[in-house]
Parts: C-alpha cells; sequence; structure tokens
C-alpha cells in the first residue's frame, strides 16, 4: 500500500512538472492560449508567420512594445521586427464604426512643420504635399494605364505621443533650457505615418476596387481645394519600442504598382501598363532618378523599384549582396509574413503588402550606448560590420520613387553606396546656425518644427539681406536647408 502511494505521489509529480512546463513554453514562446496570444510565437529560421490573434480584422490588437514585449530582451529575432511592422499596419488601418480606418478616424493629421492641418470643404483629410523627400520629385501616374495622369499626394499622421514629445522639447531648446545636442529620444508608442493617394481616376476602372478609397479635399494648382476620391497607394509605418529609440522604419505598398529591376538580366519589364510603368522593356536608372532643379524625372512614367523588399542584390548575378543583414533569411520571413496575413485577411487591405522594414541592431545595449550609437555612429551603412538590420535599401515606390539611388549608373551600386531611411533621418540637426546632435532629429517632424517655431530666424531674400518671417518663406528656407543637408551626406557617402 505504501508503494502504491509512492507511484501515485511521483506520477502527480511528474504531470504538474510537465504542465508547469507546457505553461512556461507557452507564455515565453507566444503560444495561443485560450484564444490570446501573450507575445509572438517563435518561428524556425526558415519561416516567420502572422498571429491568429491579428484577425478578423476588427479586431487587430496593437502590438506589445514595452515591458514584456518581444523587444524586452538581450536577444530579439529577425522575425519579431517584421510581425511588429505587419501588426502595427493592421491595427493603424483597423476599420471603425465610422468606415474609416483607424488612423483617420484617431491620429493627428499634421504638416511637415507638425501645424494641425484642418478640414477643407467640410472633410477631415486635407491633401495639399506633393513633393517627394530629398530629390523633390512630383510622381505622377502613367497616363496609359486609365488614360488619365494624376498626381500623387502625401499626409502624415502622428499619435499624441509623438507630437506632445516634439512640442515639448523644441520649446526646451527655443527657449535656451535644454541644448540642441541633447540624449532626449521619443517615447515607446511613439508613432508616425506618411500616406500617399491618388485620384481614383487614374486607377484602371477594374482594379478600383481593390483599393482603400476615401473622400478628400485636394488641393489643385489653380491653388483652390476640390473634393476627390482618392486611393491609398502606399504607407511608412514609424514607431519606437523597447529599446530601439532609432524607430523601426516599416513601408507598405499596393501591389502590381510597378516592376521590380531584374538584377540577373539587368533589366526591368512589364507585359502591361501599370499604373507608374508604362509597358515594355528598359535597363538603366534614369526612370528613377530626378536631376535637380529638374520638372519631370530622367525618363517619364518608367518608376520602377529598385530592390524587392528593399534587399539589396548583385547586378549579373541576382544573388543578395553581403551587407550587414543576413540572407536569404530576412528576404524569406518578409515573404512568408505576407503570405500568412494574405491568406488571412478578408478586406481590401489584402491587396498591400509588407515591403519591409529597418532597424538597428541593439541586443544587448544599454540604453545610454544605444544613444551614443545613434549620434556617432553611421547608421545608414549597410556594410557587414555596421548597425543596420532588416532592408538595407529600404523605399517605397510612391515615397522615395527617386531616391532609391543616388548613383548615376546602376553597375556603380555596391554595398558600401546603398540608401535607406538611415541615409536621411540621422540625428544631426539641419538648421547650420545652431548645430547638434540628438536621436530627436531622427524625426524630420521634430527639425521642421524646431526650426519653424524658432523665434528669431532670418532669411535671405532674392535682393538683399532682409528680415523675412512669413510662414511661407519659412518653410522654404527649411526645405532648402534639409535638401544642402542630404547633399552634404551624398558629398560623404
Amino acid at each position: 500500500m505504501k508503494k502504491k502511494y509512492i507511484v501515485i505521489t511521483v506520477l502527480l509529480l511528474v504531470v504538474i512538472a510537465v504542465g508547469l512546463w507546457l505553461f512556461l513554453f507557452n507564455r515565453n514562446t507566444g503560444i495561443e492560449k485560450d484564444g490570446v496570444f501573450s507575445t509572438y510565437a517563435s518561428t524556425s529560421a526558415d519561416s516567420c508567420d502572422c498571429e491568429k490573434s491579428w484577425f478578423p480584422h476588427e479586431q487587430t490588437p496593437p502590438p506589445a512594445e514595452g515591458d514584456g514585449s518581444p523587444f524586452d530582451s538581450k536577444s530579439t529575432t529577425n522575425c519579431d521586427f517584421h510581425q511588429w511592422s505587419w501588426q502595427k499596419f493592421l491595427w493603424v488601418t483597423k476599420p471603425q464604426p465610422s468606415g474609416n480606418p483607424f488612423f483617420l478616424d484617431s491620429l493627428n493629421l499634421v504638416s511637415p512643420q507638425m501645424e494641425d492641418v484642418a478640414p477643407q470643404l467640410g472633410i477631415k483629410l486635407a491633401l495639399s504635399s506633393i513633393k517627394q523627400a530629398g530629390s523633390h520629385g512630383v510622381l505622377r501616374s502613367n497616363p496609359k494605364f486609365n488614360n488619365v495622369a494624376d498626381t500623387v499626394y502625401y499626409s502624415i499622421h502622428v499619435n499624441n505621443l509623438l507630437k506632445d514629445k516634439v512640442v515639448s522639447m523644441a520649446s526646451l531648446i527655443n527657449s535656451g533650457k535644454l541644448p540642441v545636442s541633447n540624449a532626449e529620444t521619443f517615447p515607446v508608442g511613439a508613432l508616425e505615418l506618411k500616406v500617399s493617394w491618388i485620384n481614383i481616376d487614374a486607377i484602371a476602372k477594374e482594379q478600383q476596387k481593390d483599393y482603400f478609397t476615401t473622400k478628400a479635399a485636394v488641393l489643385n494648382s489653380k491653388g483652390q481645394y476640390v473634393a476627390k476620391t482618392v486611393a491609398l497607394l502606399g504607407m511608412h509605418v514609424v514607431g519606437i519600442v523597447k529599446n530601439h529609440p532609432e524607430f523601426i522604419w516599416a513601408t507598405f505598398e499596393h501591389k502590381d504598382m510597378a516592376p521590380v529591376y531584374d538584377k540577373k538580366n539587368n533589366s526591368v519589364t512589364a507585359a502591361n501598363e501599370m499604373l507608374f510603368y508604362e509597358k515594355g522593356t528598359t535597363t538603366g536608372i534614369n526612370g528613377i532618378i530626378w536631376t535637380k532643379d529638374a520638372t519631370e524625372p530622367n525618363v517619364p512614367n518608367k518608376a520602377f523599384i529598385l530592390y524587392e523588399y528593399g534587399v539589396p542584390k548583385d547586378l549579373g548575378t541576382g544573388s543578395f549582396m553581403a551587407t550587414s543583414q543576413k540572407e536569404p533569411d530576412n528576404f524569406n520571413n518578409i515573404e512568408n509574413i505576407n503570405k500568412c496575413v494574405a491568406s488571412n485577411l478578408k478586406d481590401v487591405f489584402r491587396n498591400y503588402f509588407y515591403n519591409g522594414s529597418i532597424w538597428l541592431d541593439f541586443d544587448g545595449v544599454s540604453p545610454e550606448d544605444q544613444i551614443k550609437a545613434i549620434v556617432t555612429r553611421d547608421i545608414s551603412s549597410a556594410l557587414p560590420d555596421s548597425l543596420s538590420r532588416g532592408s538595407v535599401n529600404l523605399a517605397n515606390i510612391t515615397m522615395e520613387t527617386y531616391t532609391q539611388t543616388f548613383e548615376k549608373d546602376i553597375h556603380n551600386i555596391d554595398n558600401s553606396d546603398l540608401i535607406n531611411c538611415f541615409y536621411c533621418h540621422q540625428s544631426e540637426n539641419f538648421d547650420d546656425t545652431r548645430p547638434g546632435k540628438s536621436p530627436l532629429f531622427l524625426s524630420h517632424l521634430f527639425g521642421d518644427y524646431l526650426l519653424f517655431t524658432k523665434p528669431t530666424i532670418s532669411f535671405t531674400a532674392k535682393k538683399g539681406n532682409n528680415l523675412n518671417s512669413s510662414r511661407a518663406k519659412r518653410i522654404e528656407q527649411i526645405e532648402a536647408l534639409k535638401v544642402k543637408q542630404l547633399e552634404k551626406f551624398i558629398r560623404t557617402k
């Protein structure tokens, strides 16, 4: 009888131990428990999947970003960042009772100088910005796609966490209470979106149903707002998570707007007319080059994606370049998670895909050393010993059409001169009258707002030096200084 009790006791202990192990395993790896995922699911080296809890789209929860999140660790995986990117996109586009996605109803619509954008014609989404960053290029659609050419417009949306930080820090700097060079960072959860739009009439009628559309007040060439139905083309999703004050920079696009350059065959081809590319075959990069002060790209209606998912490949072989990001793991993870989401998503956003993201390798790095790296290292470098991870030549065909490379010949591109978000978004203030560095300057909204609200600023007029504090003149100088800084970065490279 005594032996029987001993055996039963041992069996109970084994059952309890196994149960405890399963509980801890499920908690640490994110296995579903009662329909809820506590963190991202673990994935094998060749698999990066979406999560059941993201669907249906109406119920997508925001991703975990702070304490207890996958980023609250000395060791992260490549898939952690891709999962955050897709979940964040699904969350900001989550349908609301109004019929709008979350970001249109709940985020602040602002100008590049972070002024609140007022509704026009009774419509909340007012669009006036058409110039791309860096090149100041203007993207227009292929007129052969739907017998009309139209211009791409841009909107910026931020949450209160980012906006409040910009306002408070700019006030402290402009009042002299905080130096321009500082160690301030944006808080976990700070979020910025940049969204590209086009008049629905530019899109072939049979494809219009595949785009998210909404009403917008669009500023025309006569300076008048006109009500139009616009289609969402692309979106940058830029957010702060724990241990990543540099932001995660993710980007999404609608499918089939432009072809991808074939590095193996050194050409780009489209069998049919596309939104930004006339059918046919071309070589070279003139279709994505906008010369300074030009009024159109070197070759119109031939825009293409230089690198699929922002992952660079060598010309002639089509093999992955040797960079700071291990490939093909990253490329395969993006492809896998795109397929996973597409198989689960049922609404119009199933026609959009994730084109990659970029971040820095801060595994095991203290917060102090993270800040030091941001202000002292070349965070845009993609050389094998660099910090950048993910899609190291990241671009969106609708937003960085003409800044996918700064080389004049495609044969000159190698791993030493790849272009990504960190090429322009660095820690250096572009106001050369009071230079300084801070992680805050990674957001151009902060740099723009800081200079825009500077108490006293002189402008050089065309005829003599006159003080002109008009809003338009301030914006003109801000844009000129950003271009000057970009040209400096290009020369340095």
